[in-house]
């Protein structure tokens, strides 16, 4: 599960990833309130969000091109730097009383921007550290490394700004930059696994995407990660709905759903540390039960049962995204992997300002069931329409059998299913 911890340029990569990602969620908890507390408004919050990840929307293929020239540990060593001020920049502000919205606005538009390149350099430099054996138990580990922070930052940000104020919190966040810092100075360069860069040239972003589409088993795990990422995973949306409109159990219960959520993922990330390989079945069986249990999720009739389902949501939803990403770095030349992974990236998190706001119009007019449930529809539809079309690409068909005295499926190529059928 965690063998390619013994990596030690992995394992420094490792910790300062932990100090970090706890400093970034606590920036996001302390981001939110602080808009709210300056305006009283949810919309202003939505604003911030949408600032926060428009970046990667707009220009998220052009980072993936840089990163594709650049060396990748030099760059995030820029990138880091340029978060880290960020927040010391927010810290002063608030701490010194000065702070307006505007600044939140501009701040949270600038990390956007550094993730840009931050982003896809983060996710490619990964194999250069580990290499293709260790690339999907590294992949796992990222994840299960964010998930918990996830649990540990926004409760350490909630008492930080009860006890002291949301500008401590931007301190600690500027400040938890100085770990993943530390960690890229002090890897050993002789054991980075050479990557031959792209040169500069024309045509570059659209060479990716014409890479990208004449490879079946790239584009369309992104294609579903696109859909899940914009239709499926919006429970800021949902979840606070359902905490104050069908429950009506206020904010201890969307904290509640969360934590929950977030130990599910925790939980999924693990699992996947502990597969040896990368199958797109099982990317298309956890995004088709990652939909359905939406659906369940949003007729749940009590409290607790909801409360429940958000662990196997969180598996489900984690598994999908650790095994695409995977999927999509191991299936990618080395000298395309900045940006192929910035087009990933940038459908998966670009599509929340474009479903945010169409599923929040359908939770005000038609309710949070409905809105959850349509989610999960789009989300289990587009699993089986692009499992269907992957399985007639690799010439599979589904093949019902008896196991130990158990009914088996299976997709299996053509020409096996014919040896059997004559056998």
């Amino acid at each position: 599960m965690f063998s390619s911890l013994k990596i030690r340029n992995y394992r420094l990569f490792f910790i300062g990833q932990v100090v970090s990602n706890t400093g970034t969620w606590m920036q996001r908890i302390a981001q939110d309130w602080l808009v709210l507390s300056l305006t009283g408004s949810s919309a202003a919050v939505g604003i911030t969000t949408a600032l926060q990840f428009l970046p990667m929307l707009l220009f998220g293929l052009y980072g993936g091109v840089l990163v594709d020239r650049l060396p990748k540990r030099p760059t995030l060593l820029v990138t880091q730097s340029a978060m880290a001020l960020t927040g010391l920049a927010l810290a002063f502000l608030t701490l010194s009383g000065h702070v307006q919205v505007w600044h939140v606005y501009v701040a949270a538009f600038a990390v956007g921007l550094a993730t840009v390149v931050d982003n896809p350099a983060r996710q490619s430099f990964v194999s250069e550290m580990v290499g293709p054996e260790q690339l999907q138990n590294a992949v796992s580990l990222n994840s299960a490394n964010f998930q918990s922070a996830r649990l540990v930052g926004p409760a350490v940000a909630g008492v930080m700004i009860t006890g002291v104020g949301t500008g401590w919190a931007f301190l600690f966040n500027g400040l938890s930059f100085v770990a993943p810092l530390a960690s890229l100075l002090l890897m050993r360069n002789r054991e980075l696994k050479a990557v031959q860069r792209a040169p500069r040239g024309k045509g570059q972003l659209r060479e990716g995407l014409h890479y990208v589409a004449g490879r079946p088993d790239l584009i369309w795990p992104i294609v579903l990660v696109g859909f899940i990422g914009t239709f499926g995973f919006n429970f800021p949306v949902w979840l606070s709905a359902y905490a104050d409109d069908i429950f009506h159990a206020g904010a201890g219960a969307y904290s509640l759903f969360n934590t929950l959520m977030a130990v599910g993922s925790l939980i999924g990330a693990l699992l996947a540390a502990r597969r040896g390989t990368t199958r797109l079945r099982v990317l298309i069986a956890a995004a088709a039960a990652f939909g359905l249990l939406e659906v369940v999720a949003a007729v749940a009739p009590s409290y607790w049962l909801f409360a429940l389902l958000m662990i196997p949501i969180g598996i489900f939803g984690l598994t999908v995204n650790v095994t695409a990403n995977t999927a999509v770095q191991m299936g990618t030349d080395p000298a395309m992997r900045g940006r192929v992974m910035a087009l990933f990236m940038m459908v998966f998190m670009g599509g929340t300002p474009v479903g945010a706001p169409i599923v929040g119009w359908i939770t005000d007019a038609y309710g949070p069931r409905a809105s959850f449930a349509l989610g999960g529809v789009i989300a289990a539809l587009a699993a089986a329409t692009i499992g269907v079309i992957l399985a007639r690409i690799g010439d599979l068909r589904l093949s019902f059998d008896w196991n130990h005295g158990h009914p088996s499926v299976a997709f299996v190529p053509r020409e096996r299913e014919q040896l059997a059928t004559a056998a």
